[in-house]
């Protein structure tokens, strides 16, 4: 597929058409939306809008294939198609990443490393499917106690639009590793990546109905797959608003959770760190997808002895980052929607109200190229106060909030002051103390000198406004089962 080609709008990529239910796309329907390329902000694509009907046909389909195929096979089988499915994902990669750049905006690159990273979740998942193993009690003589996971049942999972096929992935392949049976719902602003990897599923030789796909909008679609009766779990990644009403609806059914709801993240720099170590991984955390990551570094923290030249060559690095349509790869791309941008430029002009320097950037801007797009510049605010917005607020967006410590317990205190707690960066060269700060910081995980450091062998999940439940890793998978303990009396 050639992307000049894409980008003067000769040629669109091959796109699924409906939902995905019981093996199969089922055409666009009655009522369909638009998908838009944020890179031009203009539509690409066309998906249907499910109805309530549409989810309650996916959730009974769910549940037959759960209770009448797939809880029944083997753990090792179960493996086996997760794997087959990876490496259709790999050889499909080029394809899926080019979607998922016109879809949700992310620099091609960015989106390459996703679709890599989805299919290494398979692969991981494949090889936990015949590991998960009870335990035995120690009871008394005469006794047998021991005790075994089961799949909880239906799975619902409703995915955001920043990550839509690492989100998916990190929540699907551990369902269906557990023996669960899964209804997805992507965003509305992204729906095709989804769609897309069900497809790949069931090519891969996943029983038709075990994984499942609806599309539409998170009002109608979303809140009538988290409040139906026959879902058992609900895996949600958002806003805390959408969070706290997602929670609601489970209380109806006494579902299950896991939420994670986003994050304030701070990046603590000490002064004895490695400055263009420090300086790599602190644009790295609030510049990659254009700061639209729930676990964005959007806090720097950072000791008054390195402050001035540190933030000063930080700067510099910052306006210098080139700026485009993700298909031409440039180091920043656009945000994903207007609603987006403007909700940026609101937390900007309001900081600028109160007397704020904006350091670098600062303004809604275009693709240079075309003079069209949806893009925010990338900026950096100076020393805001602890009860500043742009220090608790999410902005989701490349917008970094500087604040300044005068030690390193300072810079523990500034960087626990926030109602989120999901992940926390450390620079330092001293690696007792950067690990004293890990033990310290109330968050569900900690990066040492390499922002995002780790990959899907690695727990994630979030404390206190960032919600609760962790992804990832055997942790991850667990979440999709539930724990029957057995005591038989055998003498």
């Amino acid at each position: 597929m050639n992307i000049d080609a894409i980008l003067s709008g000769a040629e669109t990529p091959a796109l699924p058409e409906g939902h995905f239910i019981s093996g199969a796309y089922t055409g666009l329907g009655a009522e369909v939306l638009e998908s838009f390329d944020a890179g031009r902000g203009q539509p690409f694509g066309r998906f249907a809008n499910g109805s309530a009907e549409d989810v309650d046909r996916a959730v009974l389909d769910a549940r037959r294939a759960f209770r009448d195929s797939w809880r029944h096979t083997a753990p090792a089988d179960r493996g086996r198609i997760l794997m087959r499915a990876a490496m259709l994902i790999r050889a499909r990669a080029e394809e899926l990443a080019l979607v998922e750049c016109l879809d949700c905006g992310k620099p091609i690159s960015e989106a390459r490393g996703d679709v890599g990273g989805a299919a290494r979740a398979f692969e991981y998942y494949a090889g936990a499917c015949d590991k998960l193993q009870g335990d035995t009690f120690p009871l008394p003589r005469g006794y047998l106690g021991y005790s075994h996971y089961e799949p909880v049942g239906v799975t619902a999972h409703v995915i955001p639009w920043n990550f839509p096929i690492s989100t998916a992935a990190r929540g699907i392949a551990p369902a269906l590793a557990a023996g669960c049976a899964v209804v997805a719902k992507p965003a509305e602003q992204t729906p095709f990546s989804a769609l897309m990897l069900a497809g790949i599923l069931y090519e891969a030789g996943l029983p038709a109905g075990v994984c499942n796909v609806v599309t539409g909008l998170g009002r109608d679609t979303g809140a009538a797959l988290v409040a139906h009766p026959q879902v058992d779990q609900i895996t949600f990644t958002g806003s805390v608003g959408t969070g706290q009403t997602v929670m609601r609806a489970a209380a109806d059914n006494v579902t299950r959770l896991v939420l994670e709801l986003g994050g304030k993240s701070p990046v603590v720099v000490l002064d004895d760190c490695d400055q263009d170590q420090a300086i790599d991984g602190v644009l790295g955390a609030i510049y990659e997808h254009a700061g639209q990551v729930c676990s964005a570094g959007s806090r720097l923290v950072i000791e008054r002895g390195i402050h001035d030249q540190f933030v000063e060559r930080l700067s510099r690095r910052a306006a210098q980052l080139s700026i485009g349509h993700g298909l031409r790869d440039p180091k920043l791309g656009p945000v994903n929607s207007p609603e987006q941008l403007e909700k940026i430029g609101g937390f900007v002009d309001r900081a600028r109200a109160r007397g704020a320097e904006v350091l670098t950037g600062g303004a809604a801007t275009v693709d240079p190229e075309t003079g069209a797009g949806w893009f925010y510049e990338p900026t950096i605010i100076a020393d805001r106060p602890r009860d500043d917005e742009l220090v608790q607020e999410e902005i989701f967006g490349p917008v970094l909030t500087v604040q300044i410590a005068e030690d390193a317990e300072h810079a523990l205190s500034l960087a626990d002051d926030s109602s989120f707690g999901l992940v926390a960066g450390l620079y330092t060269s001293d690696i007792t103390e950067g690990l004293r700060l890990a033990r310290d910081l109330d968050v569900g995980q900690v990066f040492i000198n390499e922002y995002f450091a780790g990959g899907i062998e690695v727990p994630f999940g979030g404390n206190r406004m960032s919600g609760f439940g962790r992804e990832k890793g055997l942790e991850g998978m667990k979440s999709y089962t539930k724990l029957k303990s057995v005591v038989a009396k055998i003498d």
